[in-house]
């Protein structure tokens, strides 16, 4: 069998790897069914002023979702983890935008989507405290992502005080921050699965 020297790196310093490894896969679970419920709920949003912003919001989030996505599943693997071979029950009851409403209300829509944002940001402070000095890492991952949920929080709340017509809602770069963990996310994922196995 061939060593983890990432895990074992991690374990030294005394953290539990398997424990941040579960943690790293509900959070990238959690980030794909995001992006799943984004694509869902930009299909249902009407046009006119505040539905098209709000479009354009959800766009950004979606695409970040997905680049959070493709950034953590390289250390989920590098730690010796292994995302589910089936999602059957896994993404149950994650996040809050399970919780959509029926109907395009965007001021319920707004109420949603910010409540997603602030469990990903609780989600993302924990996992910071947890890893900071001790899992460099992943401590410097997950504080990029945790830059862009609040990121996305502030354009949420923006929005809810100035509304759409004071264009608060532009589009922007995406994901600046976890930018360069995707550079080599596929190469790592590939070479940490060719080792493992």
């Amino acid at each position: 069998m061939i060593r983890c020297v990432a895990r074992e790196l991690v374990e030294w310093s005394g953290m539990d790897v398997q424990r941040l490894v579960d943690l790293l896969v509900e959070r990238a679970l959690d980030e794909m069914s995001n992006y799943y419920y984004f694509t869902l709920l930009r299909t249902h949003l009407e046009v006119g002023v505040e539905g098209e912003a709000l479009r354009r919001a959800v766009d950004d989030a979606r695409e970040e979702d997905r680049n959070h996505f493709e950034a953590l599943v390289p250390r989920i693997y590098e730690l010796g983890g292994r995302l589910p071979a089936t999602l059957c029950g896994k993404m149950e009851g994650l996040g809050a935008l399970r919780n959509l409403p029926a109907e395009a209300d965007v001021s319920q829509i707004l109420a949603v989507l910010l409540k997603a944002a602030e469990e990903s940001v609780w989600a993302y402070t924990e996992l910071c405290s947890a890893t900071s000095g001790k899992d460099n890492r992943t401590y410097n991952l997950i504080l990029a992502i945790l830059h862009e949920e609040i990121a996305h929080q502030v354009r949420l709340l923006e929005f809810l005080g100035r509304g759409a017509s004071e264009g608060v809602m532009r589009t922007r770069n995406i994901s600046p921050f976890v930018a360069p963990y995707l550079r080599s996310s596929h190469s790592t994922v590939l070479e940490s699965a060719s080792q493992t196995a």
